[in-house]
């Protein structure tokens, strides 16, 4: 017997229905003769037959026993009488994407014990019964005890899936880094690459590909993350100076590395130009793409079927649309979006392309990692505007782009979370160009920086008032839209505080319901834990930095929410176990603290 049936129980429920269904299903058109379906029946020895009119949509169900009884009925004659005349309407169906679990309420709600299963397009593609249904559960519970239990193997077979995915995409870096002939930057991310690879296979043959419950994604998208920041050190091992300790090498290259995948982009290279080569510029900025894009690849990944994903869109920070077709179009779109930044900043004057690529992956991804100082210090005012519009495209909703391109460029409903996200950045800006004492353009520029947690920055900014760091925190905690590639506590959650006033009434209470007590719940939570977990590390890089606790506080904000604007207090010289703790938090901003959550509590799941 299972040592734990009800994970079991749980676990093979949560299988998508196409695993068990019988393909082999008899379509039949609806005027088609009792007589001829009774005759077919029994040639392809089966019981049911799905009806169809005469656009292929199915419309009902005839069985065997239908024919027998409806048949015998003296009014009934087999010779004249068509399938529509006796078949059981309306069909209940369900969708190929629905699990067993789905399957078996809607054969409970409908008080059936078969259900066919319908394509995207309407096609019958199989039949999934009860009794199948049922031996899947006496199954699972009467297996001998595995050496992983399912939900570990489902854990870790979309983990390999993940890495190995991430171990292709940062073939473009290796391959830029051979063309140009930089063999130290080929060969470390060369070897990641290869890390990921073995790694994602080893996983894969040890796991299992399959649907996971949000606490099971949870420790999939934090697993994947911490994997990717690991693996991602190796090319920094080679670039940071060899004098120093193993430790120190370590936890530079960790904290650089977790930078990039979390778009945190707080760098430890003072003079980028000057220290790095342009092929590793562009892995930087590369990294930071993956991270930011990667969203989508796990989403994909972690919460099929897309039934079960819509339910969850909580925790994927808002709403989202069909997932593949999603996934491709959108990695069309910033690819574009790439090319054109890139473009108009050569076009302005910065001659050198590669580095306009790696500005614009960053800026777009909301990274924030300086490809080359010189280029920040020299900007126009031109290429201020064009990274700023940059840095707001990232981080407005994937739905948003995905809806502009649908509608061919047309003006698309900008909707309520992206109207109430340009009202705060402008409200923001205005305040902050008036109290900052900087010049306009450039107050403009932090703000959306800030806002669009991409954290891009001309110069320290340890010298500012209390009053502007305090707008730019604000601006970080809150961040972009939800389901972008900003950070922060996301738009679209401020939405969920409107039910506060009822949620801490006891009467009220009662009235909301089970979905909207958890999303305000896990609102609160996150709005409780970025700013407490800011002021303790704040408190601890006071402490260990020798720094205002105004800038230390400044400085934790960006790590927590990977807003990364910086007042110059992590640098290299840094503690390594405070900036490998660092690390972590940037992968806890990313995941929005809230999977962290969900893994440790699960009932808010």
């Amino acid at each position: 017997m299972s040592t734990n049936p009800e994970r079991a129980v749980s676990y093979v429920l949560n299988k998508s229905v196409t695993e068990y269904m019988d393909k082999d299903v008899l379509i039949l058109s609806q005027n088609t003769l009792t007589r001829e379906a009774a005759r077919m029946l029994r040639h392809y020895e089966t019981d049911d037959i799905i009806v169809t009119d005469e656009n292929r949509i199915p419309v009902g169900i005839v069985t065997d026993e239908d024919i027998l009884s409806k048949v015998s009925d003296v009014t009934v004659y087999a010779e004249a009488t068509k399938l529509k005349d006796i078949m059981t309407t309306p069909l209940v169906t369900i969708n190929e994407k629905s699990t067993l679990q789905d399957a078996l309420h809607k054969m409970r709600d409908n008080k059936i014990r078969k259900l066919p299963v319908l394509s995207k397009k309407n096609d019958v593609v199989g039949m999934v019964f009860q009794t199948t249904i049922a031996n899947v559960i006496r199954d699972a519970t009467a297996s001998e005890p595995r050496l992983l239990s399912p939900p570990v193997k489902a854990v870790l077979g979309n983990l390999g899936f993940v890495l190995q995915f991430a171990g292709v995409l940062l073939l473009v870096p290796a391959i830029v880094s051979t063309i140009l002939e930089d063999t130290l930057t080929a060969t470390g991310i060369y070897l990641t690459t290869v890390l990921l690879l073995v790694t994602g296979f080893f996983l894969n043959s040890y796991g299992e590909k399959s649907s996971l419950n949000l606490q099971q994604a949870s420790i999939l998208v934090f697993s994947s993350l911490f994997l990717l920041s690991l693996f991602g050190t190796v090319p920094y091992l080679y670039v940071f100076p060899c004098e120093e300790t193993n430790v120190e090498v370590f936890g530079n290259a960790f904290f650089s590395s977790a930078a990039g995948f979390t778009t945190g982009g707080i760098s430890l290279f003072n003079t980028p130009e000057e220290e790095l080569t342009q092929s590793f510029t562009f892995y930087r900025s590369y990294t930071q793409l993956v991270g930011g894009m990667s969203f989508i690849y796990l989403v994909i990944t972690a919460f099929y079927p897309e039934s079960k994903l819509q339910s969850m869109r909580g925790f994927i920070s808002g709403r989202t649309l069909h997932m593949k077709e999603l996934f491709s179009t959108i990695t069309v779109i910033f690819a574009v979006y790439i090319v054109i930044v890139a473009m108009l900043l050569y076009f302005f004057g910065q001659e050198n392309l590669l580095d306009d690529f790696s500005l614009a992956m960053s800026t777009l991804a909301t990274g924030g990692f300086v490809p080359s100082s010189t280029i920040i210090e020299n900007l126009g005012w031109q290429e201020e505007v064009i990274l700023m519009g940059a840095m707001i495209l990232g981080a407005l909703p994937f739905t948003f782009h995905y809806a502009f391109v649908r509608k061919k460029f047309l003006a698309p409903k900008l909707g309520k979370e992206v109207l109430t996200y340009f009202a705060v950045l402008g409200g923001a800006t205005a305040l902050f160009i008036s109290i900052s004492g900087l010049e306009p353009l450039e107050s403009a520029f932090y703000s959306v920086s800030a806002s669009t947690t991409a954290g891009l920055q001309l110069q320290s900014l340890a010298g500012l008032s209390g009053i502007a760091h305090a707008i730019l925190i604000v601006l970080m905690f809150i961040g972009g839209c939800g389901f972008s590639t900003a950070g922060g506590l996301k738009i679209f959650r401020l939405f969920h505080l409107k039910n506060c006033r009822s949620f801490f009434n006891s009467v009220k209470r009662k009235e909301l319901s089970t979905q909207t007590k958890k999303e305000l719940t896990s609102t609160l939570i996150i709005l409780a834990l970025f700013p407490v977990i800011s002021a303790i590390t704040g408190l601890h890089l006071a402490e260990t930095e020798q720094v205002p606790y105004q800038d230390a506080f400044f400085e934790a904000a960006g790590v927590i929410t990977t807003g990364g604007l910086s007042a110059g207090v992590i640098d290299s010289d840094t503690d390594p176990a405070t900036k490998i703790v660092l690390g972590f938090l940037m992968i806890f901003g990313r995941l929005e603290i809230i999977a962290i959550i969900y893994i440790f509590v699960p009932r808010l799941s």
